[in-house]
């Protein structure tokens, strides 16, 4: 068993009256032990004093002084004996103890849930759920890595639909900025936000009048959201401008289509825009490149521009397309173990056809990662 004693200063009740001013005295303050929380010796008979005493007091007529003559009274006697010299401090008369099981780095964090759970004023209203997300948070906060976050199963839940089926909604990768502001990285492609006019680069600053600012990634694309055909209203500042314009959006079903061609059947180099990695991505483009080359085309773009990634694996799989063999990427974790991720073997076909990539500022993590491979093995050429 550990124990530590802990005091917890925190707004308690306590036998201190703070509306009551202290009663004027010519007598020094008494001094506070810092080793000790022993209660100070009762008060001798307080001195006499008049019933009534002038008293003034800053009139409201830009500086006319006034005097007015108001009640006071003797100052109040307290023989409580264990009146606390800190007012709000919950005193504790011996160490809690914590119990089994309880990791002796979190023994502290144990004691101090117990006692705000047990003496705080409003510990009526403490919600466990509550102060454990915000434990959480506090811990990532202490990381510095905004890279690293918690998701709560519900969210995750809607994320990993996100990736493998559909949703309704506008249709907008969105994320944070530096500000706290919510920054649109892409819209999907043929979705209702792009054919509204949302761009990457946005900054959507409030929905249906209500602003966003200061509210969580996911606060704010639950309040985008919604059922197909309802209608959203967002205050949108396009990239580069300084005027902020109103934007009502159809919410629609959002098809997670990851592989678009936008060249027609025949043309000698066939343009394939790649907007995310999902599962199917691989299969898709594949299925993609291989029917542009049967009707004519000899060659391909891949256009990655404002792709903000998505699955490891699936970027994996699309890199493999391409090589032969070789190191797609490599992990090295915080103990210096290092994890090879390896070419996949597929069709030769596709090992060999001349391909070109476009990129851009918001093509970003799996995306690089299909970039920074193929420029590594001089599998292709890259333009942005």
């Amino acid at each position: 068993m550990l124990a530590a004693g802990i005091a917890l200063l925190t707004s308690v009740a306590c036998q201190m009256d703070a509306g009551e001013p202290a009663p004027a005295t010519s007598e020094p303050p008494p001094a506070v032990a810092t080793e000790s929380m022993a209660a100070a010796p009762a008060p001798t008979e307080p001195a006499s004093v008049p019933a009534e005493t002038p008293t003034s007091y800053a009139s409201s007529d830009k500086g006319t002084s006034a005097v007015e003559t108001l009640p006071t009274r003797p100052p109040r006697e307290t023989t409580a004996p264990d009146a606390p010299l800190l007012p709000g401090l919950i005193p504790q008369e011996k160490p809690l103890e914590v119990p089994e099981g309880v990791p002796e780095e979190l023994a502290v964090v144990w004691q101090v849930w117990s006692m705000l759970a047990a003496e705080h004023v409003d510990r009526a209203t403490f919600d466990p759920e509550i102060f454990t997300e915000a434990s959480i948070r506090g811990m990532l906060v202490a990381l510095g890595d905004p890279h690293t976050n918690y998701v709560v199963p519900d969210v995750f839940g809607i994320e990993n639909q996100d990736i493998r089926g559909r949703f309704e909604g506008i249709g907008a990768h969105v994320s944070m900025n530096a500000d706290g502001r919510l920054l649109v990285v892409a819209p999907i492609a043929g979705s209702p936000a792009e054919k509204a006019g949302i761009r990457p680069g946005d900054l959507i600053l409030e929905v249906d009048g209500e602003s966003i600012e200061g509210i969580s990634l996911i606060e704010a694309v639950s309040k985008i959201r919604g059922p197909r055909g309802s209608v959203v209203s967002l205050l949108v500042q396009h990239v580069g401008s300084v005027e902020k314009v109103v934007i009502e959006v159809e919410r629609g079903v959002i098809p997670l289509q990851s592989v678009v061609v936008r060249s027609e059947p025949g043309q000698r180099v066939a343009h394939i825009r790649l907007t995310n990695f999902y599962e199917a991505t691989m299969d898709d483009l594949s299925q993609a490149i291989r029917e542009s080359i049967d009707t004519g085309s000899e060659g391909i773009v891949l256009d990655v521009r404002d792709n903000p990634g998505g699955l490891l694996s699936s970027v994996i799989d699309v890199t493999s397309l391409f090589l032969e063999d070789g190191l797609i990427l490599y992990e090295v974790d915080g103990d210096g173990n290092r994890k090879d991720w390896l070419d996949r073997e597929n069709d030769d076909l596709l090992e060999t056809v001349p391909m070109v990539i476009l990129a851009n500022q918001f093509s970003a993590s799996a995306s690089e990662i299909l970039v920074g491979a193929l420029q590594d093995h001089d599998r292709a050429t890259v333009i942005g």
